[in-house]
């Protein structure tokens, strides 16, 4: 139960902005931790979407201004992270047409033009869908949509292997019971939040995450952290759109 919660920490310190302390004999190196920690995964989009329902009721006499406000303030909360990842992937791509090598241009700290102009289109999509559906009061969508994306990585945690040290140390510990039991526990939660719009927008959220994973990590010859920040904000991105054609 120990690995547990501080596979708990260790989730909420690494995806998320919010504060968190280990103390001094906390023992992280096991590899149950960070296997925990991506059982916990879902629970972070879970946790990040449920502080921005918070913002956005407390502006919401501000009207659509206010659904932008707890839209950012909810990529704020996980520090853009995977905002980042979406502009690394677009270069390596690039990079890769011109025959360079991809690998080194994902872990360049420079960012070139294109890469920062898809990460501001995904954004503004992203920021675009979230405000639809909040503004409609489509909060059940909201929040399941922001923790099927983390389980849709969860799938490729599962399934795939990485070309990097720290995401296969965490996969080490990752056995089927564990991934199994998240996806039961956040599929469960997501049931009693949205019903039957959580089973079809889980299919077409996991469906989307295996596929386009799949197809970057065909191009770019190698699949990393970066692939995977850039899976996670385009199923969201989707999934928003697809939210907001379910509440029409």
């Amino acid at each position: 139960m120990r690995d547990f919660y501080l596979g708990l920490k260790l989730m909420l310190s690494y995806f998320t902005v919010l504060p968190v302390r280990f103390g001094a004999h906390d023992d992280l190196s096991k590899p149950a931790v960070p296997a925990a920690m991506l059982f916990w995964l879902p629970l972070g989009g879970l946790i990040l979407g449920m502080l921005a329902l918070g913002i956005y009721t407390l502006l919401t006499s501000l009207g659509w201004l206010a659904g932008v406000v707890a839209v950012i303030a909810y990529m704020m909360l996980y520090g853009f992270l995977h905002t980042e990842a979406v502009m690394d992937v677009a270069d390596a791509l690039y990079a890769k047409h011109s025959g360079k090598d991809a690998y080194e241009i994902i872990k360049d700290p420079t960012v070139g033009a294109m890469g920062v102009l898809w990460a501001v289109g995904v954004m503004l999509m992203k920021v675009s869908g979230g405000v639809y559906l909040l503004t409609h009061d489509a909060f059940g969508l909201f929040l399941v949509t922001v923790m099927i994306s983390r389980m849709g990585l969860l799938i490729l945690f599962f399934t795939q292997s990485f070309r990097s040290t720290f995401i296969t140390t965490m996969q080490q510990g990752f056995s089927p019971s564990i991934f199994w039991s998240s996806m039961l526990l956040f599929g469960s939660i997501g049931m009693l939040i949205a019903g039957w719009h959580f089973l079809l927008l889980l299919a077409i959220g996991l469906g989307f995450a295996y596929l386009f994973a799949t197809h970057i990590t065909k191009k770019l010859g190698f699949m990393n952290g970066d692939v995977l920040g850039t899976t996670l904000e385009t199923s969201e991105t989707l999934l928003f759109l697809f939210g907001g054609a379910l509440w029409l």
